[in-house]
């Protein structure tokens, strides 16, 4: 069976999806691992850092995107014909076993989801509509991934900022959660919010099939050198006050303008620029990361 893992930070553009796609590719390409991305973030930047535009107009055209599969829990039809083997990208950048579940710019609409539930509370004469909701955030995602998740070692889903129903339900349905942050008062606020989100989470479920999921560790994502560097340690100082030593990575990612050229490039940067400083971090995170499982 697959692990299934969330990376989340409550703020945006601290490396969520860096963080993501890299590490996907790291453990695909020099682990052989299986891993497939699921991009839940209608911003769809894991998935335009995994192929084209170009490509990923005409994957959704062809409606081969999250979108499809939510309509087909949210509002099902009959004459639905493609399953979730369908829309999965196989050896994404030429890499074998490395798959990519295509996000979109518009998942779900969040009336007709209020409405469907809704209607099911009156047909299950249920008076509380928020049990009615939190079970349905409890199987959301976990639903989708069902039929494919002992076909990888890894599933490693791409969250939205903030917290909205496919962050919520793709946190219920992990193992494991990396908290990516940057060096920065905002990013650690953002860190704090997830935290108590997670805790509240739990506590809305309870009389529910238990979350289970935990954190697997802080990543600093995109720390400089000089007087940065002096910041980070004041910052790192602050994190140690919140998380266990065991939930921090010692390997953070560099501050590399290869990462943001690589983005460009819509592949990784260890794809793009193996040798470059950002790609080595990568590579010796996820080791770690390896090891922290282990």
């Amino acid at each position: 069976m697959g692990r299934i893992i969330s990376t989340v930070n409550m703020k945006g553009g601290v490396g969520k999806t860096t963080l993501t796609v890299n590490l996907a590719t790291c453990l695909a390409k020099n682990h052989e691992k299986r891993v497939l991305v699921l991009d839940l973030d209608s911003q769809i930047s894991a998935t335009l850092s995994l192929m084209s535009p170009h490509d990923f107009a005409k994957t959704r055209k062809k409606r081969k995107t999250l979108t499809y599969l939510l309509d087909s829990i949210i509002q099902p039809n009959p004459y639905n014909k493609l399953d979730i083997y369908d829309i999965i990208c196989p050896s994404i950048c030429n890499i074998q076993g490395l798959e990519l579940l295509p996000g979109d710019i518009e998942l779900y609409d969040e009336y007709i989801v209020s409405e469907m539930l809704h209607k099911q509370a009156i047909e299950q004469e249920e008076t509380n509509f928020d049990k009615v909701w939190n079970h349905f955030e409890r199987i959301l995602i976990q639903k989708i991934l069902e039929p494919i998740k002992d076909d990888y070692d890894f599933i490693i889903m791409d969250c939205a900022p903030g917290y909205n129903l496919l962050t919520r339900s793709g946190i219920a349905a992990s193992d494991f959660y990396l908290l990516p942050a940057r060096p920065e008062p905002l990013s650690i606020v953002g860190m704090q919010l997830l935290e108590r989100r997670i805790s509240k989470l739990k506590e809305s479920h309870q009389n529910q099939q238990d979350i289970n999921i935990r954190l697997l560790g802080v990543v600093f994502i995109l720390s400089g050198g000089g007087l940065l560097s002096r910041y980070y340690q004041q910052v790192m100082k602050r994190v140690k006050e919140d998380f266990e030593p065991q939930h921090l990575f010692q390997n953070a990612i560099p501050m590399d303008v290869n990462v943001a050229k690589a983005v460009d490039m819509f592949m990784p940067v260890v794809v793009g620029m193996p040798s470059s400083s950002g790609a080595k971090a990568f590579a010796k995170l996820t080791e770690e990361f390896l090891a922290k499982l282990s």
